[in-house]
């Protein structure tokens, strides 16, 4: 099975770079965030065409989480349980006895801010999620744009980014503290070389040709797949397209 992560940064402004990227590669499942599109507007009629089933849930301008897949979606939800504000951020299913949470963590914008105190409380909230609903026997993917490079050679030059509220102190511990709930970084068990990386920031001149990037998307699974984890790798040629999302797609397989 070959499971995929993107965030698009508006979906629609991205829809040919999925399509095609869903023809050529032929995901079993794709989890999308930051799609940033009302529901009624979502484009149905261009995703109708790959022939995948999904799910999503959005909002004007900002947030917004999809999850599409060649196979039957069951017992979709979002959100966190009884708050409705996260549901465009978060998206759980079931599909093919694999449990699928989609996760779109807040920047955190400053480290001085409320809104990095609501990252952090993020995490905790995903940990309580975890436990009301799993147990780390079960088969769980947990993935998206979790906005965590969590060590330093996950992100550019690391000591001039200390104070970024994706690569301080404090979140990182948080990341790796919902991690042990009972989960592997996928991509770290295939790959340990510095200078991957899944996002390039628009407003740096070239960031993606100098490769000035942070590894801020992850796929992370519980036991029952990792053992079943065969590859997981970066696909930065669609960050080379013209019109590209700041992201590019990461996918894992797994021998189910």
């Amino acid at each position: 099975m070959k499971i995929a992560t993107f965030n698009a940064n508006s979906l629609r402004a991205r829809i040919d770079i999925v399509v095609d990227w869903l023809n050529q590669n032929k995901p079993d499942i794709l989890c999308i965030q930051e799609t940033k599109v009302q529901d009624h507007e979502f484009p149905y009629d261009q995703l109708d065409t790959t022939g995948y089933n999904y799910i999503f849930k959005g909002q004007k301008s900002y947030n917004g989480v999809a999850i599409l897949s060649r196979h039957k979606i069951e017992n979709a939800s979002f959100g966190f349980d009884a708050e409705p504000y996260d549901k465009p951020r978060l998206a759980r299913a079931s599909i093919k006895g694999i449990n699928i949470v989609n996760t779109y963590v807040p920047q955190g914008r400053d480290i001085e801010s409320e809104h990095y105190q609501y990252k952090l409380q993020w995490f905790q909230r995903l940990k309580d999620l975890f436990d009301k609903n799993f147990k780390p026997a079960d088969p769980v993917i947990w993935l998206g744009d979790i906005n965590v490079a969590p060590t330093d050679i996950d992100v550019y030059e690391p000591q001039t980014k200390l104070t970024n509220p994706c690569f301080h102190e404090d979140v990182k511990k948080q990341f790796q503290d919902t991690i042990k709930w009972g989960f592997t970084d996928i991509f770290r068990l295939h790959n340990k070389n510095p200078e991957m990386y899944t996002f390039w920031d628009y407003r740096l001149p070239n960031s993606c040709k100098r490769n000035l990037g942070w590894r801020l998307d992850h796929i992370l699974a519980t036991k029952p797949l990792v053992k079943k984890s065969t590859a997981c790798y970066i696909d930065k040629t669609p960050r080379l397209l013209d019109k590209p999302s700041d992201h590019t797609f990461l996918i894992a397989e797994f021998d189910v």
